[in-house]
């Protein structure tokens, strides 16, 4: 997982670790890289490599981040085998921190799961599906303590698998490898909110033992969740409409074909774009954005690509935490295309195939703001 450091852009930490013990594997180590950007033509290069954070029986696959409720620093999270104890380090501009320990929740076995934060960093899940199942927790981004543990058994034989919240943070995904579901962490009885969204429908890529299975999932910049199979395939599934309730969703098995197979690998991306918590104890460093971008600011518009583009093109926009409209119209001001625009999302793709060529209006909006851009669209 790759974090930039605070105050320093041109400087990126990678926490990595390592992979012992097979065959069903513990990390003994996590290790931090440090990149410098302003290297080898700004290409980067490696300036420190392979630096012991912490010596201990890891759980592989459980380093995962978020930012401090200051907007500024990163709370870095892994996994104890055989317990409850998550270690925590903070990353500010001084460096990384020394671990320090928490102990709550589930007592978990080696195992192969995944755990995330939502995007607003108030909650934060870990699943593995051999026993141990579902915890939820609350975050304090602020402290850096979990608190509230549910932990929610799921009635299937699965094991391993994902999870990955909805951009909104109001759903919350499993996938158990042959099933899954969608939690709505927002009401009282997260358990009685379940809605079975898929069973594995028999499909192999390309043929038996390839099965397209459901392991680790991941939301990524288009306001879409795309889960792993968790085998040599080149498929992902993708869930269209994360923040919309059950089936609504739009869950597409291998629904996207790659262009080369691949297996147990998805980014391990967090939230970057989020701020401080406004008016807490930590909001201290005149970041005033609240829950918003700290990336590039709105004034930087929106581009297009490819423009001109014979139908099929591409919004890159910032971040924004709240959900937004997208409308295109023609130099009529006919409407022609209205879409969602997920929080958090930075990439929308559009298709214009079998309009008339000519220029359109782009207008995105959220709330009070508004972007615009125009695309040329040409005869193929």
């Amino acid at each position: 997982m790759f974090l930039p450091k605070p105050d320093d852009p041109a400087i990126y930490l990678l926490f990595h670790g390592t992979y012992d013990h097979p065959p069903w594997g513990t990390a003994q180590y996590l290790y931090l890289t440090i990149i410098d950007m302003t290297l080898n033509n700004g290409l980067g290069g490696v300036v420190s490599k392979n630096q012991v954070l912490i010596d201990d029986l890891l759980n592989i696959g459980k380093i995962t981040a978020v930012r401090h409720a200051n907007g500024r620093d990163w709370w870095v999270f892994c996994h104890k085998v055989d317990s409850n104890t998550f270690y925590r380090l903070l990353l500010t501009p001084e460096g990384v921190s020394a671990p320090e320990t928490q102990s709550v929740g589930t007592v978990r076995p080696n195992d192969l799961g995944q755990v995330c934060f939502s995007p607003d960093g108030s909650k934060f899940a870990y699943y593995w599906g051999d026993g141990s199942d579902l915890d939820i927790f609350d975050f304090d981004r602020c402290t850096g303590l979990f608190s509230n543990p549910v932990h929610i058994p799921i009635d299937d034989a699965n094991s391993m698998g994902g999870v990955a919240f909805s951009p909104s943070s109001q759903f919350l995904y499993v996938s158990s490898v042959l099933d899954v579901y969608q939690y709505d962490v927002t009401v009282p009885d997260v358990e009685a909110s379940m809605v079975h969204i898929a069973h594995w429908d028999s499909t192999y890529s390309p043929s038996p033992p390839f099965a397209t299975l459901f392991d680790i999932a991941q939301l990524a910049p288009d306001g879409k969740i795309y889960i792993g199979t968790g085998n040599g395939t080149d498929k992902l599934h993708v869930i269209n409409h994360p923040d919309q309730p059950g089936l609504a969703c739009g869950m597409v098995q291998h629904g996207i074909t790659l262009p080369t197979y691949y297996v147990n690998s998805l980014p391990n991306h967090p939230n970057y774009f989020l701020g401080p918590v406004d008016g807490s104890v930590c909001d201290s460093l005149g970041i005033n954005v609240g829950l918003g971008s700290t990336g590039p600011s709105a004034a930087l518009g929106v581009t297009v690509r490819p423009n001109p583009s014979t139908g099929a093109f591409v919004l890159n926009y910032p971040a924004n935490p709240s959900a937004g409209q997208l409308e295109v119209r023609d130099l009529q001001g006919r409407m022609v295309l209205r879409g969602y625009i997920a929080p958090w999302s930075t990439v929308h793709a559009l298709d214009l195939t079998g309009q008339a060529a000519g220029m359109y209006q782009c207008s995105m909006r959220w709330g009070m703001e508004v972007l615009n851009t125009r695309v040329i669209i040409t005869t193929p």
